[in-house]
């Protein structure tokens, strides 16, 4: 508002004032132009010429009302301006910001400053050329203007801030930024400029296009895949927290499960603890970085979720006809399996079983119980047209690593069924956004290393003590081709 605002607008205490000086001015002012009015018509109406002075007087007027009306668009009253604009009238919403302005982390607007031509310095914005996205997490301190200094010291650096998430602590904030930075700003000046500006442990990382997704989007598809797919539990903490190992453990014998792991888990600086579904404890290690009171509430909701809808498995299937003309179908498999698969081990081999196991197997109903368990990974199992199972393929999460193994039964070996659980669970690992997998078996395995080579990826082997370890980098896509799987399905 402008300063020579009129008595009548000015407030004091909320309300307006008004005063009996500025009431005799206008009263005055009145009765003055009805005099002066009078005095102009007697003298025009009595003259010679008095009515076309009137009518002369008329269009004078009209034609000066016009004029006035044509500039008063053309120009606006605001002081003089970068655009003219009245910088006290507010944008309505469905009128766009200028240009020359920049909107601060406060919501306040203020004018970006120009130079001249010729002149030293840049405009603000974006630098030209390549730009690389990363994920930066830093603490400031809980004060007003805090986070405005941040955003403007990385506008300085022309990086763009394309979403922010804010994590309340007890003593200060935790916000984590998806930025654009120039490609020729090294990550190190990106953390000394984020320091300067007030920000403490300070963690960075590259970020690709799938963290464009923002958060809320991408908390509800994760919890979508969690509901359709026990299995998924593991993947979908990961992805949520970031880099970090998740195990779970049964509980410790004799040791009650409240101490472990309560109902409503456990927040350890770099350690969740929470209590898993079917029993036991699941924890996420993230050594490089504390874990958040938000982040700790979604991981539980995940949990919670995954509890309430209790054991379930995607129930599509394929079917494949093997060279000799058998059909078998190729399914997942969970703890419901556990008879079935125990008798396709009674039908098999000693060296088949060895083979698999690295040894004997004294106890397979714990093996197969873990291993069909959707908590651990992820299971395939080849069937007949009877519907007994005579192969099975695990996905296991191994950590931050992931296994594959393979258990085909003596008579149907040597018929393609182990290449096509492999394949299928490769295919499951990328779509998981796993980096590589791994098979460990003995070296006299020959039908192992066969299946794997036949994937066409980069393989790495290595033995020690006659036990191999075949690992495939997943960042190239396997040649050969297999029948559509969705494992969400």
């Amino acid at each position: 508002m402008s300063a020579d605002m009129s008595d009548v607008t000015r407030k004091r205490h909320g309300r307006p004032v008004h005063h009996w000086r500025r009431d005799l001015v206008e009263l005055a002012a009145l009765f003055t132009a009805v005099a002066v009015a009078d005095a102009v018509a007697n003298l025009v109406g009595h003259g010679p010429d008095g009515p076309e002075l009137l009518l002369v007087s008329a269009v004078l007027l009209a034609a000066t009302a016009g004029f006035h009306t044509w500039w008063a668009r053309r120009h606006t009253h605001a002081p003089p301006g970068a655009d003219g604009r009245d910088t006290d009238t507010p944008l309505l919403p469905d009128q766009e910001q200028p240009a020359d302005t920049a909107t601060t982390a406060t919501g306040t607007t203020t004018e970006s400053a120009t130079t001249a031509p010729g002149a030293s310095g840049a405009a603000a914005g974006p630098a030209p050329g390549p730009t690389t996205l990363w994920r930066l997490r830093t603490t400031v301190r809980d004060a007003p203007g805090s986070l405005a200094l941040l955003c403007a010291a990385l506008a300085g650096d022309s990086v763009d801030i394309l979403s922010l998430q804010t994590h309340p602590l007890a003593d200060g904030t935790v916000d984590e930024f998806l930025l654009r930075a120039p490609a020729a700003l090294p990550a190190a000046d990106l953390t000394r400029t984020v320091s300067r500006a007030g920000g403490s442990s300070t963690w960075i990382e590259r970020a690709d296009a799938h963290d464009l997704v923002d958060a809320p989007t991408r908390i509800l598809g994760l919890a979508t895949r969690t509901a359709l797919d026990a299995a998924e539990l593991p993947l979908a903490l990961r992805q949520l927290l970031g880099r970090c190992t998740i195990r779970s453990l049964p509980a410790k014998p004799g040791r009650a499960l409240a101490e472990e792991a309560p109902v409503e888990g456990v927040l350890d600086g770099t350690v969740l603890r929470l209590r898993a579904p079917e029993g036991g404890v699941i924890t996420v290690e993230r050594p490089y970085l504390p874990f958040t009171p938000t982040e700790f509430a979604r991981a539980r909701a995940l949990v919670e979720l995954d509890a309430r809808l209790g054991p379930r498995i995607p129930r599509g299937q394929d079917v494949l006809t093997l060279p000799e003309g058998s059909d078998i179908t190729v399914s997942r498999a969970d703890t419901g399996d556990l008879r079935a698969a125990k008798d396709m081990h009674d039908r098999c081999s000693k060296r088949t079983l060895g083979m698999r196991y690295h040894g004997p197997v004294n106890d397979a109903d714990r093996y197969l119980n873990h291993l069909l368990s959707p908590r651990f990974g992820r299971t395939l199992a080849a069937r007949t047209a009877s519907g007994r199972v005579v192969g099975l393929g695990h996905l296991l999460w191994d950590g931050d690593e992931t296994e594959i193994a393979l258990l085909v039964e003596d008579d149907w070996q040597r018929r393609g069924i182990g290449g096509e659980l492999l394949g299928r669970l490769v295919t499951m690992a990328t779509e998981a956004g796993c980096e590589s997998v791994y098979a460990v078996t003995q070296s006299s395995n020959t039908g192992m290393v066969a299946a794997m080579r036949g994937l066409n990826l980069p393989l790495d082997f290595q033995i020690e003590e006659g036990t191999l370890v075949i690992t495939a980098r997943l960042d190239a896509t396997p040649v050969r081709s297999h029948l559509p799987y969705d494992s969400r399905q």
